[in-house]
């Protein structure tokens, strides 16, 4: 242990002078850190972060001991609440949601996809996006070999011609941008996306986008439980949770948390289904609850709401992850299931 603490102390000092001198300005997934960064605060986290995913790393390999196939168990579930490591993520993501068993049922479908005749509204929409889909991300410009940005038009356009129900809508571009950021493969990310989109959240980026209604909804509801002074203010400022949470459900956290921590909350969303997303909102909410009591206004409580995102609590990816499971207490499927009935029943009768 001593060791390991001794090898990730020592990282940042090979290179003498700041921290800003030491740490690279493009992050390892490819992204620009901003330019009010904070190297020094990232470098002492990363110093902690570091043992933990050297430990990580070591018990993984074992668990794995080079196997190309894994089935879900309990052992395997905890593993994956402590973080998976960006080696094995794609394996691990690949098998917990059912992807890697799609693809290999329907060999070459992806590629039929392609080659398939595509709508000029579809193609049209996605090659708007194209350009908009993490411009501080270096793997997605055009000077960059290889690019990501073509294979993000091929998942899309692929997803579109899958899916016309769905078809492609906004936010579906982040979603398939990480996918290519951690498989560095077409195909592999077209199934964790049609994963995702069709059994994981279901209803949220069709049209009518009433899953993600829905869901935002049933956050209200937990929230009234589980932090009630929260949905006090709410109510008395009349602030709908649409307004300051839609973006953490359709992003999926993207661009809202810092990547690390995105990543770790996916690796449990693809293991364990849509209840994470839940966890990580009700543990910020639940956290902040006396910061967010403070607003004295709707614009207040917006702002509020985009600060608690940001800041130690979130950066600290390992010690957040633990949290999610703690804080926000006990939430099993078969009260989301009653709740998303409720709320659903409710949302479909205001559309009469």
């Amino acid at each position: 242990m001593e060791k390991e603490r001794d090898t990730a102390t020592n990282w940042s000092r090979s290179v003498v002078g700041s921290a800003k001198d030491r740490i690279n300005s493009v992050d390892p997934y490819g992204f620009e850190r901003s330019e009010d960064f904070d190297y020094e605060s990232y470098e002492e986290m990363m110093s902690e972060y570091l043992v933990v995913l050297t430990r990580r790393s070591i018990k993984w390999s074992k668990l794995l001991k080079g196997k190309a196939k894994v089935q879900k168990n309990v052992k395997l579930k905890r593993f994956v609440r402590k973080g998976i490591p960006n080696a094995h993520r794609a394996l691990i993501w690949m098998a917990a949601s059912g992807a890697q068993e799609q693809m290999e049922k329907y060999p070459g479908y992806y590629q039929s996809l392609l080659r398939a005749q595509h709508g000029p509204k579809l193609l049209e929409t996605i090659c708007t996006d194209l350009n908009r889909t993490f411009p501080d991300n270096v793997q997605f410009r055009k000077t960059c070999s290889p690019c990501l940005q073509r294979a993000l038009h091929n998942v899309l356009l692929a997803y579109g011609h899958h899916n016309p129900a769905v078809g492609y809508c906004q936010g579906m571009n982040f979603i398939a941008g990480y996918l290519l950021i951690i498989t560095k493969d077409e195909e592999k990310s077209f199934w964790l996306m049609e994963a995702l989109l069709s059994r994981i959240l279901p209803d949220y980026y069709t049209p009518e986008m009433l899953g993600l209604k829905t869901d935002q909804e049933v956050l209200g509801e937990l929230v009234k439980v589980k932090a009630p002074t929260v949905w006090q203010t709410m109510v008395d400022h009349n602030v709908t949770w649409t307004l300051v949470v839609s973006r953490w459900f359709i992003c999926l956290y993207i661009d809202i948390l810092p990547v690390e921590t995105v990543l770790r909350i996916w690796d449990c969303l693809f293991y364990e289904g849509s209840k994470i997303l839940f966890r990580v909102a009700l543990t910020l909410i639940h956290h902040n609850q006396a910061l967010i009591q403070e607003a004295q206004s709707l614009p207040d409580i917006c702002q509020t709401f985009k600060q608690i995102t940001r800041g130690p609590f979130v950066d600290e990816c390992h010690t957040f992850m633990q949290k999610i499971f703690t804080e926000p207490g006990s939430l099993s499927m078969a009260t989301l299931t009653k709740l998303r009935a409720t709320c659903r029943s409710r949302i479909i009768a205001e559309q009469l």
